[in-house]
C-alpha cells in the first residue's frame, strides 16, 4: 500500500522501504489484546480465591481437597494468561512487520514490484522477493575455476579483474573465499566440467560497478621478481631415442613376437624439458628446469645462462622439427641490420 522508494535510490539503515496492508494484522492484534484482558481478569479472580482458600485452610474451615482445587484453577488461569500475552506479542510483531525498513546502507539495485501488487510472506511459504538493497561500495567478483587450477589458489591471492564494460581499466582484488563443493555442468556428457566458485573482494572504491556485470579475473598464485624467463613456447620436451638392431630367431607361434623382432625397437628414456638457443647460427639444445609461469613467459630455474638468444617459433617447429645442431637463420638480426641500413 506504500512504496516510497524506486530503483536506484540510496537508502540508510532504518529507512522505510515499503508498507503492506495491515488491516488483518491489526484485527488479530485487537483480538489477542481482548483475550489478554479476559485472561488477566480470570487470573486475578482465581488468585484471590486461592489466597482466601489458603486462609480458610489454615483456620481448619475447609478440606485440603478444596485448597488443591483452588490452586489448580489459579495455575490454569496463570497459564492461560501467559498464552494470551504471547499471542499479543506475536500479533504486535506481525503488525510491526507490515512496515519494512532497510537493514543496511545501500542502493535499491533491483525493484520487482509496484505499489498495489500482492505479496506473499508466511512461515509456510517462501516470501515474495520484492527488492534488493546492495552496498555498491563493497563489490565482489565471482569466478568459476577448474578443479586442476583451484588447488593452486589460496586465500589472500592477488587478482587482476577485467570488466567487459570497462575494457580500458583493470581492477585489483583479493581472494577471500574458495568453495568447498564443486559445481558440475553437463554431468554424464562429454562436455562435463567441474568447477569451484572463487570469490574475490574488489579493492578499488567507486569503480562504477553494477551487480551482474560480466568479468574475467587473473589470479596470481605466486609472484617472483628478477628471474630468468623465456617465452613459454620456447620450452619443449624431448626424449633420447635408442635404436636396437633386429633380432633373429623366434617362433611365429609365440604370440607373433617374430613380427616385433623384425621391427626396429625404440627405447625412450624419460622426457626432459629443453630450450634451444642460437650459437653461430646453429641451434643448440640445453636441458632446463622450469619454475612458475604465466600466459606468456616461464621461469628458468637452471640450465640456461642470461644473455642467450632463444629460438622461438610455432609449436610444430619447436616441438618436432627443430633438432640440436641444425643451422638456422636469425630473422631478428636481419631485421635489425635492415633498420641500421635505413638509418645510414
Amino acid at each position: 500500500v506504500d512504496l516510497p522508494v524506486k530503483e536506484g535510490d540510496y537508502v540508510n539503515r532504518g529507512d522505510v522501504l515499503m508498507r503492506i496492508k495491515p488491516d488483518i494484522y491489526n484485527a488479530m492484534k485487537d483480538r489477542a489484546s481482548a483475550g489478554l484482558v479476559s485472561a488477566k481478569a480470570s487470573l486475578d479472580r482465581n488468585e484471590s480465591e486461592y489466597k482466601r482458600a489458603q486462609d480458610l485452610f489454615r483456620k481448619g474451615l475447609i478440606a485440603e481437597s478444596e485448597l488443591e482445587q483452588a490452586k489448580t484453577s489459579f495455575d490454569m488461569s496463570k497459564a492461560q494468561h501467559d498464552q494470551a500475552y504471547a499471542a499479543v506479542t506475536q500479533a504486535q510483531e506481525d503488525v510491526r512487520k507490515t512496515t519494512i525498513y532497510s537493514p543496511m546502507v545501500g542502493t535499491i539495485s533491483q525493484l520487482n514490484i509496484e505499489q498495489g501488487e500482492r505479496v506473499l510472506g508466511t512461515s509456510q511459504f517462501q516470501g515474495t522477493n520484492v527488492m534488493t538493497v546492495a552496498d555498491l561500495s563493497r563489490m565482489e567478483a565471482r569466478v568459476e575455476v577448474g578443479e586442476n587450477d583451484v588447488v593452486l589458489i589460496s586465500l589472500g591471492d592477488t587478482a587482476r579483474i577485467e570488466v567487459d564494460a570497462m575494457s580500458n581499466r583493470k581492477l585489483n582484488g583479493v581472494v577471500y573465499e574458495i568453495a568447498n563443493s564443486a559445481t558440475t555442468k553437463g554431468l554424464g556428457t562429454q562436455e562435463e566440467v567441474t568447477n569451484f566458485q572463487v570469490k574475490i573482494r574488489i579493492l578499488d572504491k567507486d569503480a562504477g560497478l553494477r551487480p551482474g556485470m560480466s568479468m574475467t579475473a587473473t589470479i596470481e598464485t605466486e609472484t617472483k621478481a628478477n628471474v630468468l624467463a623465456v617465452p613459454i613456447q620456447s620450452v619443449t620436451a624431448r626424449s633420447d631415442m635408442k635404436k636396437e638392431a633386429p633380432q633373429g630367431g623366434g617362433d611365429e607361434e609365440e604370440g607373433g613376437e617374430i613380427a616385433m623382432n623384425e621391427k626396429i625397437k625404440e627405447k625412450a628414456q624419460k622426457a626432459k624439458e629443453v630450450v634451444f638457443y642460437v650459437s653461430n647460427d646453429v641451434a643448440k639444445q640445453t636441458e632446463v628446469k622450469r619454475g612458475i609461469s604465466d600466459d606468456t613467459y616461464v621461469e628458468i630455474v637452471n640450465g640456461l645462462e642470461e644473455g642467450k638468444e632463444i629460438v622461438t617459433g610455432s609449436y610444430k617447429t619447436i616441438s618436432r622439427d627443430l633438432e640440436d645442431g641444425v643451422k638456422i637463420r636469425v630473422e631478428n638480426n636481419k631485421m635489425k641490420k635492415d633498420k641500421d641500413d635505413e638509418k645510414q
